[in-house]
């Protein structure tokens, strides 16, 4: 081989890599992150099946099914993994989480959207994954995940916006030159007065009202399908909330004079018959309010006015104590799937003077 070749060298540097990690061990992060990941892929291919029985627009079947295969793609990847290491493959959700001859839930737009969002949301997810991996084929793996969801992402927003649907935040003038803030009054309310949102607060707030607008119908629909009142009523609860902040986050939009994104609550059909396990609503719901957080995370990373950073503290406040809410329904009912978690040494070390002393 020609080692001056830079594509030659970096193959066997690869081969030398892969030769050094052969015996090693799955860092935590890496563990973690391929649990989530069959999960949430077990759960959307569950979510997919439903839709492609039901879908009725061609081009959109098409698009589904290619989110759909890139979901089992992922999911046969990943029991590789897990059989190759001897870890015990996720439940996850498979089968039973799907009824067959349950009528549509949903329209075919709105098949789209939640596909491209959760797609959106994936992209943040699969950046993380990857960069807290070390070992050759996770990084590969991660490296896929990102490169799919790319390509979900990019089919769902050009396939919305050829069917009339644009979630993109609006356009803004161009900057004719380039300004220095000069006073305090850029990131607080002085006298009542603020001034106008930035770009990147623009595109955040944007992010989050079609964060709740997806929630805000995907749990009207749920509401309607649930077979428990304890369970429609949390659904119902999740509606109204992401309602209220939808409501908060458009304010802001029409204080600044910018188009509010349309609902989506039409999109959902009178159905009262689940497609779905409630296991699977339920999960689906507390994942949805993990994406929610994290996304208020990084929206209040980038606000720089201190009167969005509050209403944004309040906001997430909010889903977090809804998405507690699930999470202890989901473990009353015996549905959460424990995390890989750390060795309890305490536990180790009576059970083994236990055994000592018999």
């Amino acid at each position: 081989m020609d080692i001056n070749n830079p594509s030659q060298t970096e193959e066997i540097n690869m081969q030398q890599i892969k030769e050094h990690q052969k015996n090693k061990k799955l860092a935590a992060s890496e563990i973690g992150d391929l649990f989530a990941n069959y999960l949430g892929d077990s759960m959307f291919h569950c979510v997919f099946k439903h839709h492609l029985q039901v879908v009725e627009d061609d081009e959109i079947r098409d698009f589904i099914m290619f989110a759909s295969d890139i979901s089992k793609k992922h999911l046969d990847r990943m029991k590789e993994i897990y059989t190759k290491e001897d870890i015990p493959i996720p439940v996850g959700f498979g089968e039973q989480d799907v009824r067959n001859d349950a009528p549509r839930l949903f329209s075919d737009m709105y098949m789209v959207f939640y596909i491209t969002e959760m797609a959106r949301a994936g992209l943040i997810t699969f950046g993380s994954a990857l960069s807290s991996s070390g070992r050759h084929d996770i990084v590969s793996y991660f490296e896929m995940c990102i490169q799919d969801t790319i390509n979900i992402y990019k089919k769902g927003i050009y396939l919305l916006l050829s069917k009339g649907m644009n979630i993109i935040p609006p356009s803004i003038p161009y900057p004719k030159k380039n300004d220095f803030v000069e006073n305090q009054s850029f990131i607080s309310l002085i006298a009542g007065k603020s001034r106008p949102v930035t770009a990147l607060e623009i595109k955040h707030l944007q992010i989050n009202i079609n964060t709740n607008t997806l929630g805000k119908a995907l749990m009207i629909a749920f509401s309607q399908v649930a077979s428990s009142d304890k369970l429609r009523k949390y659904f119902q609860e999740g509606a109204t909330l992401a309602g209220s902040q939808i409501k908060q986050l458009g304010e802001l939009f029409m204080n600044e004079n910018l188009p509010t994104p349309k609902l989506m609550d039409a999109h959902i059909t009178d159905s009262t018959i689940s497609p779905f396990s409630d296991k699977l609503m339920l999960y689906h719901t507390v994942m949805s309010n993990g994406i929610g957080i994290q996304n208020y995370g990084s929206a209040v990373s980038k606000i720089m006015r201190h009167d969005i950073h509050l209403q944004f503290g309040r906001l997430t406040a909010g889903i977090s104590k809804f998405a507690n809410d699930g999470m202890n329904m989901l473990i009353n009912k015996g549905w959460l799937e424990e995390p890989p978690t750390a060795a309890d040494r305490k536990q180790l070390s009576n059970q083994s003077a236990g055994n000592n002393n018999q």
